[in-house]
């Protein structure tokens, strides 16, 4: 399924989620821990000291430890973001992790499969699947095949 642009997909999810907002639905989250219009499955499991939103969704059988700070980002089903780590304006692919400590910001777009290690730091990079990546990636648009 071709859903364009990811920047787009990202600004689509927001008008989607205050369009929710304006009309009360039941479908968006409460909770001490999210701020904002966001969707969080039902089989999902978040951590209450993590901080999700705004314009946040998770998917099913997602995981998100402790202590993680999590906007503007779609997690697809059964991925994961470890702990303390930072998720902002990103995309992260079906069954994919993200680790301890991590930094993943700017429209990073996460394919299918792919493990950020821990203290991983990626701006705007775009990580084919079944990858793993560790290290630093300062380089915005960089594409990691």
């Amino acid at each position: 399924m071709d859903i364009g642009q990811p920047k787009d997909y990202l600004a689509g999810q927001t008008l989607h989620l205050t369009s929710l907002a304006s009309m009360e639905d039941k479908c968006l989250a409460k909770g001490d821990n999210v701020k904002g219009n966001c969707i969080i499955h039902e089989s999902a499991k978040v951590d209450a000291t993590s901080i999700i939103g705004p314009n946040v969704v998770i998917g099913e059988g997602c995981v998100i430890g402790p202590g993680n700070k999590i906007s503007n980002t779609t997690l697809l089903a059964g991925s994961s973001v470890g702990s303390y780590s930072y998720v902002d304006g990103s995309i992260v692919g079906w069954k994919s992790s993200i680790g301890k400590w991590c930094r993943v910001t700017n429209l990073c777009v996460i394919g299918e499969d792919v493990q950020v290690k821990d203290e991983t730091y990626i701006n705007g990079t775009k990580i084919l699947p079944h990858k793993g990546v560790n290290g630093c990636h300062p380089e915005e648009g960089k594409i990691i095949m």
